[in-house]
Parts: C-alpha cells; structure tokens; sequence
C-alpha cells in the first residue's frame, strides 16, 4: 500500500485546481472561487505555503501555513486544513498539522490557527498536537 506524501506545492500547477476546488467545498458551506489564478498567486507569496497530501496518485487533503514578521515576532498561521470526507480517520489530518508544525519550528515564532467548535474531531487533534486555546476574540470584515 502507498504512503502518503505531502509536499509543498511551489509552481503554479493547473493540475491542481480541481483537487483544491473539491476540498474547498467540504471546508466551508460558502462557496469559494479557486482558479488558476488564484493558485498562481498563492504560490507565488512569500508569506504563503500550500501543502497537499497525495494518497495513492490523488490528493485528499491541504493546509496552508501563513507567516509574517510583526514587531513582537515572527506569528505563523495554520489555515485551510481539510482532508476528503472519504478518507477521513487515517490520521491524514494529523499528518498536515505535524508536517506544517515541523516546518513552523524551523522558522522559528508563534503557531496560531483558529477552529469553530463545532469541528469536534479538529479541536481534538488540534489540542492532542500540543495546541492551548487561547483566551481572545476573533474579528472579521470581509472586503
């Protein structure tokens, strides 16, 4: 049996687009415009990285690690981490959050990421993985 991979994705590749399209619509009820363009510019930052983790030839699952350097110290976000309702409880979660944990350590910094409550099953990885809720109200206006 295959392994899985994940890999950074860091060139613009239209072959991925579809895989993303598909995780998006099982992350959020609001639907989301993904396009190639859009790839291209997360790829291209500086400040972004797309992980993917391919299963078998295909992918099932993505996290994005964010980061910026602020004057209080370099803060990395854990943001976009889904995994195909299909081959959910194999651990593939876990998998993305160690990996961008890993590369966050390398940075150096602060590991942050937000969960509604009710994704029961991330909240408990998330704090099995050595994450502490943080005391703090979360603001939003969308442009």
């Amino acid at each position: 049996m295959n392994n899985p991979v994940i890999f950074e994705l860091s060139v613009c590749d239209a072959r991925y687009v579809g895989a993303i399209r598909k995780l998006l619509s099982q992350l959020s009820s609001s639907p989301v415009c993904f396009d190639e363009a859009t790839l291209c510019d997360i790829v291209s930052s500086s400040s972004s990285r797309l992980f993917l983790l391919e299963y078998g030839g295909e992918v099932y699952g993505m996290l994005t690690l964010a980061h910026y350097l602020a004057p209080t110290g370099r803060k990395m976000w854990i943001e976009d981490v889904v995994v195909d309702s299909a081959m959910r409880g194999r651990n593939f979660g876990r998998m993305l959050v160690e990996h961008a944990m890993r590369e966050a350590a390398a940075m150096g910094g602060t590991l942050m990421l937000t969960s509604k409550p009710s994704r029961v099953a991330a909240n408990a990885l998330y704090r099995s993985a050595g994450f502490e809720p943080k005391e703090t109200n979360v603001y939003k206006k969308q442009y």
